[in-house]
């Protein structure tokens, strides 16, 4: 059947993205059931999409029985926070390209008052997602 590294699909077994595997000569074994799950989790993942959103997508909707439905609402959330991240994105690229017209300052402390004085203090950091911070 199908290979994935012994981490990869020791992780997706303990949150039940796979069934456990047989152990057969040292190899973990699937049936044919899991064959296809590792495509979808690994699309999902080159997509952006958490181990926790992959595990909705296969079990978090429990009245929406297409997949289809399923990845589009994902996608939707998905979608959503990036628009987010491109917002945060451009603010912060406005920012960077006033600051490099803008600046004639000599020192840091210099820097430091102007900034301060002009109120971008709090401008940069709420443009970044919280995981940069």
């Amino acid at each position: 059947m199908g290979r994935f590294s012994a981490s990869e699909s020791f992780v997706y077994e303990q949150i039940g993205l796979l069934p456990p595997a047989q152990q057969m000569s040292g190899q973990r074994r699937y049936d044919a059931t899991a064959l296809y799950r590792p495509a979808v989790v690994q699309r999902a993942r080159q997509l952006g999409f958490t181990l926790d959103e992959i595990r909705q997508l296969f079990f978090g909707f429990r009245n929406v029985g297409r997949t289809s439905e399923r990845w589009n609402e994902l996608s939707r959330r998905k979608l959503s926070e990036l628009d987010d991240l491109t917002s945060g994105i451009e603010s912060v690229r406005r920012l960077l390209k006033r600051m490099m017209q803008n600046c004639r300052c000599e020192n840091l402390e210099q820097c430091g008052k102007e900034i301060f004085r002009s109120g971008y203090v709090d401008v940069a950091v709420r443009s970044h997602p919280a995981k940069y911070r």
